[in-house]
Formats: C-alpha cells, sequence, structure tokens
C-alpha cells in the first residue's frame, strides 16, 4: 500500500508543537515554490536553495532564478536564499548514457539523486533540522520515488528529510492559481533539453 506523504508531513508539522524550525528547501522554480512557500513558512523558517543544473540552456537557469528571487521575496521575515553556481556540467555528467530514456524515467531518477544529494550535504553543513524540495508539487513527478530518495539521503548525511507531496489537497491547483497573482513566467518544459524534445 502506498504511503500517504502529506498525512506524515501532516504529522511531523503536529510533532513541532509550534517550535519554528530550520528547514532547507530545494526549489526548482518560482510557480513550483509559490505554494510550497506560502504552506511551509507557517511551520517553519526556510532557507530556499536553488540548486539546479539541470536546466538548459544557462539563459533558462538565469531566467528562473530571477522569478525564483521574486517569490522568495514575498516572505522576507521567513525565507532566506541561497544560491549556486550554474554547473550544468553536473547534470551531463549524472545523466551521460541516458539520452534517450523516456521523460520520467532513469535519467530523472539520476537528476532527482543529483539535486537532494546537495541539497542533504548543504542541510547537514547548515545544521538544518530538515531538508525538502518542491518537485512533488508537479503531477509530471514521482511524489514516491522523491520521497524514497529524500529518505535514503537523509539517512546518509544525518538530517532529517521532511516527507511530503505537495500536490495534495489542491497544491498544484493553487501553484497555478498564485503564479497568476504573482504574474510568474511559467516555463514550458522541465528543465533539461531532453525535457524540451519530450514536451515536442
Amino acid at each position: 500500500m502506498a504511503r500517504n506523504w502529506q498525512l506524515e508531513t501532516d504529522e511531523v508539522i503536529k510533532s513541532l508543537g509550534g517550535a519554528r524550525k530550520k528547514l532547507l528547501l530545494q526549489c526548482c522554480c518560482g510557480p513550483c515554490s509559490s505554494y510550497v512557500l506560502e504552506y511551509l513558512t507557517g511551520f517553519f523558517n526556510v532557507s530556499v536553495l536553488y540548486y539546479n543544473p539541470n536546466i538548459q540552456p544557462e539563459e533558462e537557469y538565469e531566467k528562473r532564478l530571477s522569478w525564483m528571487r521574486i517569490v522568495a521575496e514575498r516572505y522576507p521575515e521567513t525565507v532566506t536564499f541561497l544560491e549556486c553556481e550554474y554547473k550544468g556540467e553536473e547534470f551531463d555528467a549524472v545523466s551521460l548514457g541516458l539520452e534517450n530514456e523516456p521523460e520520467g524515467g532513469a535519467r530523472c531518477v539520476k537528476c532527482f539523486e543529483l539535486r537532494l544529494r546537495e541539497t542533504a550535504r548543504l542541510a547537514n553543513e547548515g545544521e538544518f533540522d530538515y531538508f525538502c524540495t518542491t518537485l512533488s508539487v508537479s503531477p509530471h513527478k514521482d511524489g514516491q520515488r522523491l520521497n524514497e530518495i529524500g529518505l535514503a539521503l537523509g539517512n546518509e548525511f544525518g538530517v532529517k528529510w521532511l516527507p511530503s507531496d505537495f500536490k495534495k489537497r489542491e497544491g498544484y491547483k493553487r501553484s497555478i492559481e498564485l503564479s497568476k497573482e504573482y504574474g510568474l513566467y511559467r516555463q514550458s518544459y522541465c528543465g533539461c533539453l531532453y525535457s524540451i524534445e519530450a514536451r515536442k
């Protein structure tokens, strides 16, 4: 039986007893982050981590970064912003040999692992209480797989993974509403050049 990750999020939040813990949140873009930040800032002090070496070309990376900053700035008291330099070669390395994989296949799993591994490493280094990602808000992303990767990396790096499936409870719908309200740029593909071809 599949786990209900949203209920597990509820359980973690309840266990906090009102205490605001530090959360490192890997964010892929402004639209996906809009709802997730609206939701999580009610319970955590969030540091947004913009680490997305999969986004191609670099101009697109910078465009999404600028919109991500705009969303984060809406929460000046509860959100800080951690920005990584563009490292497209790191995605190229993990996707080598997987160029012909379908969207959602093994190449995407490697991409999830790449981004969450860096998030877990930095969460450990920065002594965060939890780490997580906005990726599960998308109906195109495998929430089960994301949580499995997050839990494994949490064990490896000694930091708690916040279980989540942000598309639940109409989270994706809310992200669309907020994107319109904020006037955000909504990209037409996931990130890498392969996803552009898949969209076509």
